[in-house]
């Protein structure tokens, strides 16, 4: 179980995060949704530990994650793997070394930089290639990829870490249609197949009621709303995104909510 609890992040004066108290159980795949600046991506920072809390707590099967320091902390990162928007993947590298790049921490720092792989470490990302569908890629170079593709590699190389926990910041935001069909069918099929626990930011909300357990909103740093999909109705939607007349709170219409101003909100959750 992750579990998180008073957890602010502050950029001088501005409360990036607010008092953020969620458990998040072993196995769930949830999906994190609100307007852009809501707080989505710093609190996924804050769990991999990309950004450091100032303030609460974060555990993991009751071990503490926000002190950690050095070597715990590297092998913290191992297990929480974490899947960006912008795939930062090497781009002159090819598909193959940039998955393995996911093995580095288990491995010779010397050796790593020289592209050295052990044979069990070349199988498994091959392997793993073949699960995000991209192992015919594998000596092609990682910028003569689509986005979809690249978003593949970028979860086949979290993937060979071993992860019990998988964080995607916005995997989709960047992609088609077809190609964010694509990626979260994989993350969903990794979720039901390996037990990995997934935290997904999504701006889409039928994106989050169709491949989502559980649902948490957030707003000004603030979790406003932490449910079932199917609790995901019109008058909750609009305490989210912040606006103040009925729509149809489907795609279509998702840019338009987060263009519009919203006064902040009370820490508290529905």
């Amino acid at each position: 179980m992750l579990q998180i609890r008073n957890l602010e992040k502050r950029f001088g004066t501005l409360k990036a995060l607010q008092d953020v108290t969620l458990e998040i159980h072993s196995g769930e795949m949830v999906g994190i949704i609100g307007r852009s600046g809501a707080g989505k991506s710093t609190l996924l920072r804050c769990i991999n530990r990309l950004g450091n809390p100032s303030a609460g707590t974060i555990s993991w099967h009751d071990d503490p994650v926000s002190q950690l320091k050095g070597r715990a902390l590297r092998q913290w990162q191992r297990r929480c793997g974490m899947i960006f928007q912008q795939f930062n993947l090497v781009p002159r590298l090819d598909v193959m070394t940039n998955v393995l790049m996911g093995r580095l921490s288990y491995r010779n720092t010397l050796l790593s930089l020289l592209r050295w792989f052990p044979r069990e470490d070349r199988a498994r990302a091959i392997l793993t290639l073949e699960r995000v569908e991209m192992a015919q890629f594998a000596l092609q170079r990682a910028d003569s990829l689509s986005g979809g593709q690249q978003q593949r590699v970028a979860i086949a190389r979290a993937l060979v870490q071993q992860p019990q926990l998988l964080l995607a910041d916005e995997p989709i935001a960047s992609l088609d249609p077809h190609n964010a069909r694509r990626v979260m069918d994989i993350l969903r099929r990794i979720n039901r197949e390996d037990g990995i626990t997934v935290l997904c930011n999504l701006h889409t909300l039928d994106t989050a009621r169709h491949y989502c357990d559980r649902v948490i909103g957030m707003r000004d740093g603030c979790v406003v709303f932490d449910g079932a999909p199917s609790q995901l109705d019109s008058g909750t939607v609009r305490q989210i995104y912040g606006v103040e007349h009925d729509a149809d709170f489907n795609e279509g219409v998702t840019s338009t909510w987060l263009e519009n101003d919203a006064a902040p909100v009370a820490c508290t959750a529905t």
